[in-house]
């Protein structure tokens, strides 16, 4: 594949910076191509590169032809030339984020006039979407502007009083400002999202997924979402970012999603020109280095400017989500089956995450042993809960209760005194000692209160951002290679299942569901038993190293 090829010879060379995404990205694609999970079609990406550069123009300032930079070609490449057995489109959906100012207009444009003219989808439907008809109006004006600068081109087209229209291939181009209420009738063939960090709430979200499950009938659609980062909490930036993320990663099961996100990765040097490059690809061509710099001087006298720049050329969202470990931390992660009869008289620190009593319970217990973090999670469920929450979780619980990690409670509901049975099995056979357990202290004061009559010494741990230092912790040890959780499916799972919420104001993280129908309690259970060990160290740091034993 010759565009990625070349992108990365920039990239080895130094002459294109860019993030991690953006290497995960090249991995992903290297990774299918060697699988044979889809394949290059050169002629169909060289057919897209070629009528780019040939028809489409820009349309303000200067009228000249389009000259595509090698990210663009990349982008361009991957989107018409990976394709399936069947040689169609591989990809349906792609995410484009870049800071401001970098072509992401001249780039949908140019998409949906290639589409329009040289595809021959019947019927086909081009829609601009944002919340505001005047926003999605944008990136449709630039489209017709570039039709009427080409004359072989504006001679097929009819201008209607809501729509371009093309006879010759019965295409329309539209756009629409998205409503709850006029969410039915689309068969889109492409549809472009502008600006989607700017889009609040539900609204936006199920206008995107309408358009999704709109064109089932389509064989070969596009949805191009496209943006800068906003301040919007809770919105479709957030869910296709937290989508993205958890492909690039290898913790997803998405196969139809190319994400391309350009952004700054390091925010202690946000105003230095070689890692703006990596959320500015066009530096130098479609803005100049100058005008940045200035605008970061800019920042740097102004504290609420700098949130703006942050924002809008580092793209980097204020309160963001992303996801958090990767596939090959969780795997540094992974041994033979860790067995408590090896830990016989270490002493250890317990977490307890109670949840719901008709769902998930995880009792964790933590052995720092030779330098080294064993994780035990146990989990409760329900008995007659099991094939419920199998069917709505996808999870195959029974096999975790085959292999001893997950235990039926009760019939309907987990009986917390299972959880202290638990603990109290581990001290009496093997000898082990949690020094302190840490709860959620909204957890039910019943079982606490159990524990401590049987000697516990109970610690409730307010949930957060106060828990931002054991995160960071329990990552960078993870990352040390210094945490085992053996054969523990069940956890290495809820671990993927995180997600980190960023703050702006102090860049604290507030963990929280990748999804909300996922699974987070083993990771709470194990954090709540970090943060007791991180709180206590200085009392007990000599039973904590379990030394000689």
């Amino acid at each position: 594949m010759k565009y990625l090829d070349e992108y990365k010879a920039d990239i080895e060379s130094g002459k294109a910076i860019v993030n991690k995404w953006i290497l995960a990205n090249f991995s992903m694609v290297e990774k299918g191509l060697a699988n044979k999970d889809f394949f290059y079609d050169s002629k169909k990406a060289d057919l897209a590169i070629n009528f780019i550069e040939l028809f489409c123009h820009h349309v303000e300032g200067k009228t000249e032809n389009l000259k595509l930079e090698i990210w663009q070609k990349y982008f361009y490449a991957c989107m018409f030339g990976l394709v399936d057995e069947n040689g169609l489109r591989h990809f349906r959906e792609y995410v484009l984020t870049m800071g401001r100012k970098q072509g992401k207009s001249l780039m949908a444009s140019s998409t949906e006039v290639k589409v329009a003219y040289t595809e021959n989808e019947p019927g086909m439907q081009i829609y601009n979407i944002a919340p505001k008809l005047e926003q999605a109006k944008i990136i449709y004006e630039t489209a017709y502007k570039m039709i009427e600068l080409v004359p072989s081109l504006s001679k097929r087209k009819m201008r209607r009083r809501s729509d371009i229209y093309i006879p010759s291939k019965n295409a329309t181009l539209k756009p629409i400002a998205f409503s709850s209420k006029k969410s039915d009738g689309f068969n889109p063939h492409v549809a472009v999202f502008d600006e989607f960090g700017a889009w609040e709430g539900e609204q936006g979200l199920k206008m995107y997924n309408v358009m999704l499950s709109a064109e089932g009938a389509r064989r070969e659609p596009i949805n191009l979402a496209v943006s800068t980062a906003n301040y919007i909490d809770d919105g479709l930036y957030d869910e296709l970012i937290l989508r993205s993320t958890s492909v690039l990663m290898g913790k997803s099961k998405e196969s139809r999603l190319f994400p391309l996100l350009y952004m700054i990765e390091d925010e202690n040097k946000w105003n230095d020109l070689d890692e703006l490059r990596k959320a500015l690809p066009n530096l130098g061509v479609s803005v100049s280095e100058s005008f940045i710099m200035e605008e970061a001087r800019k920042a740097e006298a102004s504290p609420s400017y700098k949130a703006e720049f942050l924002t809008k050329y580092c793209n980097i969202k204020q309160n963001s989500l992303s996801s958090w470990l990767s596939a090959s931390m969780i795997e540094k992660t992974k041994c033979e089956r860790l067995e408590l009869s090896q830990f016989r008289r270490h002493y250890a620190f317990g977490g307890i995450d109670l949840s719901q009593t008709t769902d998930l319970t995880a009792a964790s217990l933590l052995i720092k042993h030779d330098g080294i973090d064993y994780i035990f999670c146990h989990f409760f469920m329900p008995k007659d809960k099991v094939k419920e929450l199998t069917d709505r979780d996808k999870v195959q619980y029974q096999k975790f209760i085959d292999l001893g990690f997950l235990s039926t409670s009760g019939e309907h509901y987990v009986q917390y005194q299972d959880v202290l049975a638990w603990y109290e099995s581990i001290k009496k056979q093997y000898k082990i000692i949690p020094i302190v357990v840490g709860y959620d202290r909204y957890s039910a004061q019943y079982l606490v209160s159990e524990m401590d009559k049987k000697g516990y010494k109970m610690d409730d741990v307010i949930q957060g951002t106060n828990l931002t230092p054991v995160i960071d912790e329990f990552g960078g040890l993870i990352a040390d290679g210094k945490v085992r959780t053996g054969t523990n499916g069940l956890l290495q799972s809820h671990f993927a299942n995180v997600a980190l919420k960023h703050t702006a104001e102090d860049k604290r993280v507030r963990p929280m569901k990748i999804e909300q129908r996922k699974h987070i309690d083993g990771f709470v259970a194990v954090i709540d038993a970090y943060t007791v060990r991180q709180k206590w160290y200085e009392k007990y740091k000599w039973q904590i190293e379990n030394k000689g034993r």
